[in-house]
């Protein structure tokens, strides 16, 4: 058992018979009355995602995990398929788990977290930001970058990434895999 005190982002709890993974928190102390945490889970199970208040205090049941290395080896529909990078046994996840698998290239190297009790994987967690090709855009208007415009780009996994004029086609870019945005243009 924990505490809302030990609430943290990634953290698996049981709640309302699911397992559900903490992506964001954030702990409130109003001038008047009790403190509270408000949170954003996501299910383990079904990837539905739901907002909750917790009062300060409170007793959360939280889910042993532990961490492994996997490599993402390709998808099948909305099968995807890893491999352990120590031992070399395969894992195949539904998409529903993954959290932004667009981004997501073979041979990408993520943390699965994985449940204690029963062995089954709860989430996988990518890296802070990848590095993708960029495989169709329009190209820039020369003249036209004295704002901050951004034009839509399909990178080479297929996800859709809104980039400032100046990328073209056949450029790296380093895109943020939290939120999904471009960070930078990587020189080669």
């Amino acid at each position: 058992m924990a505490t809302t005190s030990e609430i943290r982002k990634g953290l698996c709890i049981h709640f309302n018979n699911d397992i559900y993974k903490i992506i964001e928190f954030l702990h409130v102390k109003p001038g008047k009355g009790p403190a509270f945490v408000r949170t954003k889970l996501k299910s383990v199970t079904s990837g539905k995602v739901l907002d909750n208040t917790f009062s300060a205090g409170h007793k959360i049941e939280d889910v042993r995990v532990e961490t492994r290395k996997y490599q993402f080896l390709y998808s099948e529909g909305a099968t995807y398929h890893f491999m352990n990078t120590e031992d070399y046994n395969q894992i195949e996840l539904q998409e529903s788990i993954l959290d932004q698998p667009t981004l997501m290239k073979e041979g990408e190297v993520v943390t699965v977290m994985i449940n204690t009790e029963d062995n089954s994987p709860l989430s996988v967690e990518m890296p802070a930001s990848v590095v993708l090709k960029i495989t169709h855009t329009e190209p820039g208007v020369k003249g036209n970058t004295a704002t901050n415009a951004t034009k839509p780009a399909t990178a080479e996994t297929g996800a859709t990434i809104n980039v400032p004029l100046f990328i073209n086609e056949g450029d790296k870019i380093k895109v943020d895999t939290e939120k999904g945005t471009y960070i930078e243009r990587v020189k080669e």
